[in-house]
């Protein structure tokens, strides 16, 4: 696995090179009228987030789409998959960019994560039978605001929660972050966990560039507790402790780089929701094994960068992830702390 984690970092080297459009950065970013809120009617739940979250951000009703299929699986089938997507794809107003499902289960299509498969749609090209590299992601550290019409890709998220309650309270925090410029911290942990803490590289250069304009807070340890200010918290560990104890500012984002934290429900290892529960507005975890590759997981430098500068919780943190196939996405999409 150390062999595996040394080739990641050397192939991250050479990322984050923009192949956006120059036309894409004359338009606006990510707002209510790109986004599709995808609802599974025969989902008592589902049908409830759906609701809420349409009323509470304005969602027009052309961007609804209804589909029916039987809740509480963790895997759907590729090949029911395959014909959900073209009709969910058949009923999708042309300028919708993105997607946000609402649901927890399924998360996975058979070897993908469901957001990346509703992106970009299943391909075993995005799965890695053993641990191998795999597709990469078109809209990665990309300027694109329209990533429908630039790559035919609609980066999916997913309001996810073990409750209405949870989810409801989730898409607040994202509302109420909305041009909040928050005073927050970056808190970034160097772990004993040595694969698991392969983003640690990524740790100077985000002092370095980021300092001036936010507070950086580089911690050596396992744990961060009794914190305040958390507006982003970036670790890797099978299991993190006390998060729980720290107050999340609205938007704000964390993850834990681990093998099966995409995995919503049933996971051996730590969840992607615990960190919703605890707080936070957006997570990321990968729902089969991806080894230690950094591209399988979000860049701390990039999500910092492109949220500082304004970017929905969607785009900033799609754009950090070069191969995303493997890794799903949670939280609230559009919310979006430093915009002006």
């Amino acid at each position: 696995m150390l062999a595996l984690l040394l080739l990641g970092m050397l192939t991250a080297c050479n990322a984050g090179v923009d192949t956006a459009p120059a036309s894409s950065s004359t338009t606006t970013g990510l707002g209510a009228q790109q986004l599709a809120v995808i609802v599974n009617d025969d989902d008592p739940l589902s049908r409830q987030i759906a609701a809420y979250y349409v009323k509470r951000r304005h969602i027009p009703a052309g961007n609804v789409i209804h589909v029916h299929f039987k809740p509480g699986r963790n895997v759907m089938r590729p090949q029911v998959f395959t014909k959900l997507r073209a009709e969910i794809e058949s009923r999708t107003p042309a300028a919708v960019q993105a997607y946000v499902l609402t649901w927890t289960a399924p998360y996975r299509v058979g070897c993908m994560s469901i957001t990346t498969a509703l992106a970009a749609g299943f391909d075993e090209d995005f799965c890695a039978l053993g641990c191998k590299r795999t597709r990469t992601s078109p809209y990665f550290d990309s300027n694109s605001t329209r990533p429908y019409d630039d790559y035919g890709w609609r980066p999916a998220i997913m309001l996810a929660g073990d409750s209405f309650e949870a989810v409801r309270d989730l898409i607040d925090r994202g509302i109420a972050s909305d041009a909040s410029r928050p005073q927050g911290s970056a808190y970034l942990l160097s772990t004993t966990d040595r694969n698991r803490n392969a983003r640690a590289r990524f740790y100077p250069g985000i002092q370095l560039l980021q300092s001036d304009r936010f507070n950086i807070q580089t911690v050596t340890g396992d744990s961060l507790q009794h914190r305040q200010d958390v507006m982003f918290y970036f670790t890797g560990l099978k299991e993190v402790a006390g998060i729980d104890t720290n107050n999340y500012l609205p938007g704000a984002i964390a993850d834990h780089m681990t093998s099966g934290g995409g995995q919503l429900i049933g996971s051996k290892q730590m969840s992607s929701l615990r960190w919703l529960d605890a707080g936070a507005t957006g997570s990321y975890g990968t729902v089969t094994e991806p080894c230690a590759f950094v591209q399988k997981f979000p860049r701390p430098n990039i999500v910092i960068d492109r949220y500082l500068n304004g970017e929905t919780l969607l785009e900033a943190y799609w754009k950090s992830v070069e191969w995303p196939g493997q890794g799903v996405f949670i939280g609230e999409p559009l919310a979006a702390p430093f915009r002006h």
